[in-house]
Formats: C-alpha cells, sequence, structure tokens
C-alpha cells in the first residue's frame, strides 16, 4: 500500500486492526463533521494518503489528518511539510502543492490528478483563497470530507487566513478531466 509516511516500527496494510493509543481530531466520512476518537478505540486502516488516514470504526469511516497519525502509533513524514516553508515557492504554489495531498477517502487519486480542481485564487491583502472545484457528481457524498480536507490542508499555509471553496458543477466533470498519471491508477489506460 503507497502511504506518506516514514518511521513506522511496524508496516502498515489496508485492513490492519489497530488502536488508538490517545484521544484524536478526525473527520466523519462523508459527512465532513469533525468528531473526537477516543484512546481505546479498534479501528482499521483503510486507506492512506496525503499524509491522512482513512480508517473504519464500527461500520463508519473517518479521516484523521498527519498530525494526528501518532495516536495510531504512525510517525507523520516530515517532507509533507517541507514545502509550506520554502522561500522559494509562492503562496499559490504551495496552495497548489496542498491541494495534491487532498484524496477521496475512497479513491487512491488526489483531487488535482482528478480533475476536481478547476482554479485558486489567492487574494494577497486579505490573506485569502477561493479554490473553485467540483465534484465528480452533484450527488457525490464524498463533498463533505473533500472540502474540510481541503481548508485543513490549505489553511496550513502561512499567510493563508482564510480558505473559500466554491462548488461548481458547470462544467461538469468528466473522465477527460483526469490525469493520465490517474487514468493508469485507476485502470482507465
Amino acid at each position: 500500500m503507497e502511504n506518506h509516511f516514514s518511521g513506522m516500527s511496524m508496516q502498515v496494510e489496508k485492513g490492519q486492526a489497530l488502536t488508538l493509543n490517545r484521544d484524536c481530531d478526525a473527520i466523519l466520512v462523508p459527512h465532513g463533521q469533525p468528531i473526537i476518537l477516543t484512546a481505546g478505540t479498534p479501528v482499521s486502516i483503510y486507506q492512506m494518503q496525503g499524509g491522512s488516514v482513512t480508517i473504519l470504526l464500527g461500520g463508519n469511516m473517518a479521516l484523521i489528518h498527519s498530525d494526528d497519525v501518532d495516536a495510531l502509533g504512525l510517525e507523520p513524514d516530515p517532507d509533507l511539510k517541507k514545502y509550506l516553508d520554502d522561500p522559494n515557492l509562492s503562496t499559490l504554489e504551495k496552495v497548489w502543492y496542498q491541494l495534491t495531498l487532498c484524496f477521496d477517502p475512497e479513491i487512491p487519486v488526489n483531487i488535482v490528478d482528478l480533475g476536481l480542481v478547476y482554479d485558486v485564487l489567492f487574494y494577497q491583502e486579505t490573506q485569502s483563497c477561493c479554490i473553485i472545484m467540483t465534484l465528480t457528481s452533484p450527488t457525490c457524498g464524498m463533498g463533505p470530507v473533500l472540502v474540510e480536507d481541503v481548508k485543513y490542508k490549505v489553511g496550513m499555509i502561512a499567510g493563508i487566513d482564510q480558505v473559500e471553496i466554491e462548488l461548481v458543477f458547470d462544467p461538469p466533470w468528466g473522465k477527460e478531466m483526469m490525469s493520465d498519471a490517474a487514468k493508469l491508477q485507476l485502470g482507465l489506460l
């Protein structure tokens, strides 16, 4: 399983059962509702992408961000934040990089390669960022969790005080919007 973690004391695979060793924040999938998971909760790994871990617990899914993966006995990859402090990158470049760390909790492809991000606007004067994006369909149940993940990861960038997401459905998303790498990973090439 591809992952973005280093320094793990164990090999972690999809379906592996773990127990939380401390309380941690998570996002309920697909609702996007923040929750607190308590120490001692048994979970199993569903997906590890972009520094985050999607877990299964009691018939539900939740997304744990990189800052809390130690609750699973994992160490976050220090490279995940290296671009946040790079003085050679513009704020806009940092935003696009952070967006490549946002994954649908069920699909191992980031939202940029999926073709879900239409535009990124950064307003220096208000230190705000607007991400214009879509979903694979207007009825996609993952919308709320994707929005929360984007806000979290883009909000990590110094100099951005506000992150707004504008969900649009025109033009409608289609498979042709995916990068070749995404198509290959999903077996569409």
